[in-house]
């Protein structure tokens, strides 16, 4: 199994005038963004909140005091959902998406704005409860978790397919509003 994070700071404003340029895949539904979970949300937000809540010692990021519960964010989900497709489609594994999109250039042409953006990534994983728990054993990912000025989160599961690396890819977008 695998994992990769990322997270992005900016002031408010400078995104708008390229997020209309960039295109978000169609949304086939929320079955093909779960991997067959049930209550993929509800038990998401739950586990990423309880991990949060706890606080984290995370390696070489250092001690993290408990922090505030997040909220789903429905924009961001969509966003963490395209880029997981990409990931499949192309089976690759990485922060960036074809052509060259990154993390504030696919949430932005989602819709969602933000002063705040973090990504995890992750890969094999079978559940929800298995993926947040790798990501706290991940000193940049458990950072990305408990960094308190995250307030919403969209997570994504998608199925690999016959030719995939990996039976599935997760996609987790954090996010504060300006």
């Amino acid at each position: 199994m695998t994992f990769r994070f990322r997270a992005l700071r900016r002031g408010v404003g400078a995104l708008a005038a390229c997020a209309g340029a960039l295109a978000i895949a169609a949304e086939p539904g929320p079955a093909t963004r779960n991997c067959g979970h049930d209550d993929f949300m509800a038990t998401a937000l739950a586990r990423i909140n309880a991990a949060r809540a706890r606080g984290a010692t995370c390696g070489s990021h250092g001690r993290f005091d408990p922090a505030p519960p997040v909220a789903w964010n429905d924009t961001l989900a969509r966003a963490a959902e395209a880029h997981a497709r990409d990931m499949v489609a192309r089976d690759r594994f990485s922060h960036v998406a074809a052509p060259g999109r990154t993390l504030a250039d696919r949430v932005g042409a989602a819709g969602y704005r933000w002063a705040s953006l973090g990504e995890n990534i992750a890969g094999g994983y079978p559940s929800i409860d298995a993926v947040v728990a790798g990501w706290v054993k991940s000193p940049g990912h458990c950072r990305n978790l408990m960094t308190a000025k995250f307030t919403e989160v969209g997570l994504a599961c998608v199925p690999g397919n016959a030719s995939s690396t990996y039976p599935n890819y997760w996609t987790l977008n954090l996010g504060r509003p300006p």
